[in-house]
């Protein structure tokens, strides 16, 4: 039987990247952040489903991740371990809202990260503008109703893009798992809105322009930069 080809590990280019992080280059820093926050903001929000706690567990994830980029050893992309701290931070503050729910006696008080609004681009077409909004809408929403095993496999296979073997090594699954949860995700979507995912799928989400430049600005004066 065939074996299922490895994820790949750190390439030169992490490598360098690396390096120069650890030399409190500005310019590798900004880098980073700039090739990562895309996905990282996705699989945070997948999993929180909230835009203002998925941007903080972004910025998080930078600052350990710059902090102790000592520890990065190589064994998978330095995208893949990035990933994985969003992952594992993304989780943790579910877990601790999930605790607090269950346990506090102010149920009333609605317990959400502030939602900060940025203000939407111009375009030339505004009805197209305003049809794509609202079928991006619908496609965030229905990504939010699946289940979050379901979630986090469509996030990454569909819309960042993974290939099985990569989404499997992300999510610490074996690669029959992450085909039969994109199946199952696939299959819960509903077909009107599945059928609309492709021309815009690459939008949901966004996390570019001036959203990330203020991202980047505070990661780097945490980081001690000027």
């Amino acid at each position: 039987m065939q074996r299922a080809p490895r994820p790949a590990g750190a390439t030169a280019g992490d490598a360098d990247l690396v390096q120069r992080v650890l030399a409190r280059d500005e310019t590798a820093v900004r880098a980073v952040i700039a090739a990562n926050n895309r996905r990282l903001y996705r699989l945070a929000r997948g999993i929180l489903r909230d835009d203002g706690e998925a941007e903080d567990v972004v910025q998080e994830t930078y600052i350990k991740a710059f902090t102790h980029i000592e520890s990065f050893r190589g064994d998978s992309s330095l995208a893949t371990w990035l990933a994985r701290i969003a992952i594992n931070e993304a989780l943790g503050r579910l877990r601790r809202q999930r605790s607090i729910a269950e346990w506090t006696s102010l149920a009333d008080r609605p317990m959400e990260a502030q939602i900060i609004r940025f203000p939407l681009a111009a375009h030339d077409d505004p009805e197209k503008s305003m049809a794509q909004r609202q079928i991006r809408q619908v496609v965030e929403r229905a990504i939010d109703e699946l289940p979050e095993a379901f979630r986090l496999v469509f996030i990454s296979r569909v819309i960042e893009g993974l290939n099985v073997e990569e989404t499997a090594d992300l999510l610490g699954v074996k690669p029959e798992t992450v085909k039969t949860r994109l199946h199952r995700a696939r299959v819960l979507l509903r077909d009107n809105v599945e059928s609309k995912i492709g021309p815009i799928v690459m939008e949901a989400f966004p996390f570019a322009g001036r959203r990330c430049e203020r991202l980047t600005a505070a990661v780097l004066e945490r980081l001690g930069f000027n």
